[in-house]
């Protein structure tokens, strides 16, 4: 079946699912493929839950004679053929957005800020990676003005197959740091990766991107390209600075050298958050946002999942940045915690996952800046940072740290909690923020 006649079955449909227990009545079950599953068994099940067809790349799933059932070679690359016609169909802009750390944030501010004036899609939690992305953009509808979509990698070439996939209009690449070294091989494997999406708006048509002026290795890599800078130049399209960082990030922000001075305060935690912010405003103004809006937009911007978030518990206060964890991002939160104005700083940090042959290093020079620090309390936790030289309490994984935590809870302390997704610690962020479990008195 070709994919014009495959779309219209998907027009005539109620949607895309690729999880055989989630089937929509009238729905399309694509059956993919991962590590330790085989969409293709769960097809006739799908059909069961109420789908009108499934689409499967194994003949030996299909049942003879049955029509609902539409073969192809590769389901996954169907499935992104689909969305590629899909996108073509709307006139809706797209504005790719990749990099290694501050994606997914600048990605919600960015969405904020349009949908002031635009009616906006926008990638949802995580899905940003090759069935994600196809299953965003396969929620474009002619009501969308602009769609901004998130692309994430840990391997070369994934860049470029998500850009042409969604064929992004804009882009802009957020940073490059030291994240999945183990699957780029290097960190100039890193920029080689992320820069694909440079390199796919290089080629398109009027394209143009959204380019940090004051990093170096996005502007070398953007030479040539049609790009609208932001950064702390006064002559730069847009230009700001930090204001105050304690703890919520303020910035004062300009459009030229003579423009009106605004100012925001975001409900965002730590400094490394100012060009986030930045590209937002700039993304923003570029498509019209009066500035008086997007400042409402990101003062009233709440961060979620983990992300630069402050809590205030009933026995300390929290500083959680615990989604995600990198070399760069993990230097960047640090001297955001060792500057904020705070008493009684303690650290829980979680291994930093995916670094290959760099991994010892890596974390080694974690546990060294932290000798230069004056943190009240330091606790490490996960395998990684057990091996590391250091005189710090460390526990091997979340669990045993939870177990300490319910004998012997912190309180009156300010905790930057953060590490890879992978070491859980959002399990003891629970134990944390559970005011059942009170501190033992001292």
């Amino acid at each position: 079946m070709n994919i014009p006649t495959l779309y219209q079955l998907f027009l005539d449909g109620t949607g895309i699912t690729t999880d055989s227990r989630n089937c929509l009545p009238g729905s399309m079950f694509f059956a993919l493929k991962g590590s330790s599953f085989n969409g293709n068994a769960f097809a006739g099940q799908a059909l069961e839950k109420g789908c009108s067809c499934v689409v499967v790349d194994e003949a030996s799933y299909a049942v003879e004679g049955d029509s609902r059932y539409i073969v192809v070679d590769d389901a996954l690359t169907t499935l992104q053929q689909l969305a590629n016609h899909h996108r073509r169909r709307f006139d809706a802009k797209v504005i790719g957005i990749t990099g290694t750390n501050g994606k997914t944030t600048t990605k919600e501010l960015i969405a904020s800020v349009l949908s002031k004036s635009y009616k906006v899609l926008h990638t949802l939690g995580n899905l940003n990676n090759h069935i994600g992305v196809p299953l965003m953009l396969l929620r474009l509808t002619a009501e969308h003005d602009i769609a901004v979509i998130e692309m994430g990698a840990n391997h070369p070439g994934e860049i470029k197959t998500l850009a042409e996939i969604a064929e992004p209009d804009y882009g802009i690449i957020t940073n490059v740091g030291k994240a999945h070294l183990e699957g780029f091989g290097s960190f100039e494997g890193v920029v080689k990766t992320k820069s694909e999406l440079y390199e796919f708006i290089r080629r398109r048509q009027n394209g143009i991107i959204f380019i940090h002026h004051d990093n170096p290795f996005l502007m070398d890599r953007a030479r040539g390209m049609d790009s609208i800078p932001y950064g702390t130049a006064d002559n730069l399209y847009i230009n700001g600075h930090v204001t105050e960082n304690a703890p919520y990030l303020g910035i004062a922000w300009k459009a030229g050298k003579d423009g009106e001075v605004h100012e925001v305060k975001t409900r965002l935690i730590g400094a490394y958050n100012y060009t986030n912010v930045l590209a937002a405003i700039t993304i923003g103004h570029y498509f019209g946002v009066p500035a008086n809006k997007i400042d409402e937009a990101l003062n009233g911007y709440t961060p979620q999942n983990n992300r630069s978030q402050l809590k205030q518990t009933a026995d300390n206060l929290l500083i959680i940045d615990a989604y995600n964890a990198n070399p760069t991002s993990m230097a960047a939160a640090l001297e955001n915690f060792r500057d904020m104005p705070a008493g009684h700083k303690m650290l829980i940090l979680g291994d930093m996952k995916e670094l290959g042959v760099d991994s010892a290093a890596e974390h080694q020079r974690v546990v060294d800046f932290i000798d230069s620090c004056t943190f009240e309390q330091v606790i490490l936790v996960g395998e990684l940072f057990a091996a590391t030289r250091h005189n710090y309490t460390s526990y091997r994984n979340v669990q045993d740290l939870m177990e300490e935590l319910k004998r012997n809870k912190p309180k009156g302390k300010t905790i930057l909690i953060k590490g890879s997704n992978g070491i859980k610690l959002n399990l003891a962020i629970e134990l944390l923020t559970d005011s059942k479990q009170s501190a033992k008195p001292a």
